[in-house]
């Protein structure tokens, strides 16, 4: 564990990049579609980010090819690993996935999969650890596995009702394998959070907003949401008020 913990953003566009590493975000995770709980990014907006806020170590990409569960076919394993190879050839400078069996459990052979396509990038494993059965006797399982860090909520819908299982897996986790904290964080939960010894807090500090122009009888909802500059700010003050 470390002294302070580290803070990632959910962001789904250059401008929410931009915020975040104006904010003091150690890193971003990279996504579309957080409403949905997050799909891969595009090409396009991949390199808008990294162009934009392309620090080393700062633009982490979520590979997920679909909403839904967790139980991936070979065609869908094969899919991300395309796409974490184009990630990485983009610059990306780590990748986020997660794969879980029927009966649920890590699939540690799409994880395997997965490292092995990112070739050397960081690697976290995201919050479809929260449904396994059993999430903190899963998370001894990606002991060895390439994995340097874990996205969690302690396996209950928000990470502030999930603080006790966050609390043992920082305690007795896999050496070398990071716990951050996400699911539901607000900035009045930050400091419990970082108190029960988690590497990393993880938000989206998304605002919604309503975009004045119609899109039309196929264009989907009017709300839209963007990553707010204070929230972010004010989760890093967060962080450091202990």
């Amino acid at each position: 564990m470390q002294a302070t913990a580290e803070l990632e953003i959910a962001v789904q566009d250059a401008a929410g990049a931009r915020a975040a590493a104006a904010g003091g975000a150690a890193r971003v995770e990279l996504c579309t579609a957080l409403r949905m709980g997050g799909l891969t990014p595009s090409q396009g907006t991949m390199e808008a980010v990294l162009e934009s806020a392309g620090r080393a170590g700062f633009v982490h990409a979520l590979v997920r090819s679909r909403g839904g569960g967790y139980v991936y076919s070979a065609e869908e394993v094969d899919t991300m690993c395309r796409e974490i190879r184009l990630l990485k050839a983009a610059g990306v400078h780590g990748v986020v996935v997660g794969a879980l069996t029927p009966g649920r459990t890590i699939d540690l052979a799409a994880l395997e999969r997965w490292v092995e396509a990112a070739d050397g990038l960081p690697v976290t494993f995201h919050r479809a650890l929260d449904a396994c059965a059993d999430p903190l006797g899963q998370l001894d399982r990606l002991a060895g596995r390439g994995v340097g860090r874990v996205l969690t909520s302690g396996g209950a819908v928000r990470s502030i009702d999930g603080l006790a299982v966050l609390a043992a897996m920082a305690s007795n986790g896999p050496d070398g394998v990071q716990i951050m904290a996400g699911g539901g964080v607000r900035i009045q939960d930050i400091g419990a959070l970082v108190a029960a010894g988690v590497d990393a807090v993880h938000l989206s500090a998304r605002e919604p907003f309503v975009d004045q122009h119609p899109a039309g009888p196929g264009g989907g909802a009017q709300e839209l949401d963007a990553t707010s500059l204070d929230l972010v700010e004010q989760a890093r003050r967060a962080i450091h008020a202990r």
